[in-house]
């Protein structure tokens, strides 16, 4: 099976043509007079409009439907640290996302520098090309410092997906395992297994949305992280705990959620035995999780299980989130995505599982119905709706909390405006399905 996947995926990126993505124009280019227009003399006045006027940018570029995918790959998916050149498929692939279901326009940039400073100096001084920024695939605790920088720094969104996007689903999937389990989320005993950067991003948003801090116990590779533990970095320090807890199997007893985002197979069927009634376990280890799918729903038929893969139900999928969070950031002109946006976002997904689903979305995913239930939490990732749901809240609460520049004064134009983004991705997408099946893909 890998080898037939290994060689799948290699010929899939390699043929017809090398790579995943292209750049096409948007005007007319047929004629001389196209060409005066689009370079020069005629280009001088936009320039010029722009000189005046820099918000203008937004009226004669693309600037404000473009967005970077930035990586040192440092820390690529489950590859670890593999370079800025070996990162650059995973970044292609982001960058297609973004197009497909939320119709931005992505420039992949791939950064061989691993001092965080010079990283940050980069990025800043090629941020007047974009409208957005996605920093991808950065280790901890480097991402936290060159995340908040930039962020300081520039008057565009930008965003750390590995931290944030993971964040937002989760805590989308987090709302509705726990209205299955008629669980209040302020009441909750959270275990965090693994101290990296999505996981603190994730305690972080739970607890804006409601986790109580001191209902929180992080565990990493040493054990609970407790306070009077030497060397904690400052996101540590953040979630340390004075309980008389040392072990994640102490940590587990009692506890009404875990979120795994650390190793394969650290959770014994006996930890799980050990929560409270009804849990909700997130094993998001990639490619294995903390305790697999099968052993977990077997040790324990009252729980509501998720992973990061899809071959299995409630799969955190960050492709749910980014995609539409950008698209609605750039609409209205939002200075930062902030944590109200991140909220908005989480209940706007999982309010979305819990609508009917269209047979054609089932049928997508050979299932003759979805609904709403213990392996239904989270939308699928083909359910197109998520474009109209998602950046409509976005924007609502940039303008909530002041970071929106551009007020969207009809909502319902506006979402019809997405829905036509949604026909002409589909349409996109089966001509490449087409092109795909007519293309001879000679063997490796």
């Amino acid at each position: 099976m890998k080898n037939e996947l290994e060689k799948a995926a290699l010929n899939y990126h390699r043929y017809p043509r090398p790579g995943k993505i292209e750049v096409v124009p948007t005007k007319p280019y047929d004629t001389p007079e196209d060409l005066a227009l689009a370079y020069s003399p005629g280009v001088a006045y936009p320039c010029l409009a722009i000189k005046d006027d820099p918000e203008k940018i937004s009226d004669f570029t693309n600037r404000s439907n473009l967005v970077a995918v930035i990586s040192n790959g440092t820390a690529v998916l489950g590859l670890g640290d593999i370079g800025a050149k070996a990162s650059k498929p995973v970044m292609e692939g982001k960058a297609l996302l973004f197009k497909i279901f939320a119709g931005l326009d992505s420039f992949d940039i791939e950064i061989d520098e691993k001092d965080p400073d010079e990283f940050i100096k980069t990025v800043a001084r090629l941020a007047p090309t974009f409208g957005g920024i996605n920093l991808e695939d950065i280790k901890a605790p480097e991402c936290f410092k060159i995340e908040n920088e930039l962020r300081s720094q520039l008057d565009i969104p930008v965003m750390h997906d590995d931290q944030h996007g993971t964040a937002i689903i989760s805590a989308a999937a987090l709302i509705n395992a726990l209205k299955i389990q008629d669980k209040e989320i302020g009441n909750v005993r959270l275990v965090v297994n693994g101290a990296g950067a999505a996981a603190i991003a994730c305690t972080r948003l739970y607890c804006e949305m409601g986790v109580k801090h001191e209902n929180v116990v992080m565990c990493d590779s040493k054990g609970v992280i407790r306070a009077d533990r030497d060397n904690l970095n400052a996101s540590k320090r953040e979630f340390a705990t004075t309980r008389d807890l040392h072990t994640l199997a102490d940590a587990m007893r009692d506890a009404d959620v875990f979120l795994g985002l650390s190793v394969a197979d650290v959770v014994t069927p006996e930890m799980v035995l050990s929560m409270a009634p009804r849990p909700v376990v997130f094993a998001l280890a990639n490619p294995s999780p903390e305790i697999a799918y099968e052993t977990a729903v077997k040790t324990r038929p009252d729980i509501i299980f998720a992973t990061g893969r899809s071959d299995y139900p409630n799969q955190i999928n960050n492709v749910l989130g980014f995609p539409y969070i950008f698209r609605g950031a750039l609409d209205c002109g939002a200075s930062e995505i902030n944590e109200t946006m991140k909220v908005e976002a989480a209940r706007a997904i999982a309010a979305l599982a819990r609508e009917e689903v269209p047979e054609s979305i089932a049928s997508a995913y050979n299932q003759k119905s979805l609904s709403f239930g213990p392996d239904y939490i989270l939308p699928k990732p083909f359910d197109r709706r998520l474009l109209t749901v998602v950046a409509p809240a976005v924007i609502k609460a940039a303008e909530e909390s002041g970071v929106a520049r551009k007020h969207i004064a009809d909502m319902d134009e506006y979402r019809r405006g997405l829905e036509e983004i949604i026909c002409t991705n589909d349409s996109l997408i089966a001509y490449l399905i087409q092109v795909q099946d007519k293309c001879r893909v000679p063997e490796l």
